[in-house]
């Protein structure tokens, strides 16, 4: 009898995700950071509160962590010391572009180690079959052609991450002009985290979703395998542990 697979981490639900990073943060910056409301101060600590909370909450849910949600955690808390140091707007885009530009630099180097970022980021066993896919390439005899895609996959994912460091500092010094601690600054601030996502994220993954489609395409030539049998199925993968137990 057969020890069951090990289960794959919980995935991460994506509109939580944006209601505690995005949305809640926001509503409170921009509504309830007034001298009537919580004020400049507690309405900052406040807005910080969510994604602080939510990323502790999903590290103790799913028991993983890995380097791009260190990075967007220290960037929160980063912000936050910035905002009470009343630190003005040009500090918050020179943050704001450093992360993901320290992010980039991280996937470039990371590829001369033996678990590149990429791996973490796009083959990783929550997206895909990653047993199927060693074993179908160990068959082939084409082993040696994983590197090379994983090297492509990495300088297209550090791009993106390039690309998102200039939009963040553009964004940043576009709209935070007001004096750092009032409710001006906070209600731009506010803004800044909303506006990131038509301006900044969607692009971002755009190009990310290149790097995956490329990368796909490039393990389907290597292993011969169709889509479907690349991709992680947890139901399939729940059947074979239950009938190997």
């Amino acid at each position: 009898m057969n020890a069951p697979d090990k289960p794959a981490p919980k995935r991460e639900n994506l509109l939580i995700n944006l209601i505690c990073n995005v949305a809640l943060p926001t509503l409170v910056l921009t509504k309830f950071s007034g001298v009537n409301g919580l004020g400049p101060t507690w309405g900052l600590i406040i807005a910080l509160l969510f994604p602080i909370g939510y990323g502790l909450q999903d590290f103790i849910r799913r028991r993983r962590v890995n380097f791009i949600s260190a990075i967007g955690f220290a960037s929160v808390l980063i912000s936050g010391g910035f905002g009470l140091m009343k630190l003005d707007g040009f500090w918050f885009a020179v943050k704001e572009a450093a992360i993901p530009t320290v992010i980039g630099c991280a996937v470039l180097f990371s590829t001369r180690t033996k678990l590149p970022l990429v791996q973490e980021i796009l083959y990783n066993p929550q997206l895909m079959n990653i047993d199927r896919i060693d074993a179908a390439l160990e068959e082939r005899g084409t082993k040696g052609d994983f590197p090379r895609l994983m090297l492509s996959a990495s300088r297209l994912l550090a791009l993106s991450f390039f690309v998102s460091a200039v939009l963040n500092y553009v964004l940043a010094r576009y709209l935070l002009v007001s004096p750092a601690g009032t409710e001006a600054f906070n209600n731009e601030l506010g803004k800044m985290h909303l506006w990131s996502w038509p301006v900044i994220v969607v692009p971002s993954m755009a190009m990310m979703m290149l790097a995956l489609w490329r990368f796909i395409k490039g393990l389907q030539v290597s292993t011969g395998l169709k889509l479907d049998d690349l991709m992680h199925d947890p139901a399939a993968a729940k059947k074979a542990a239950e009938t190997n137990s």
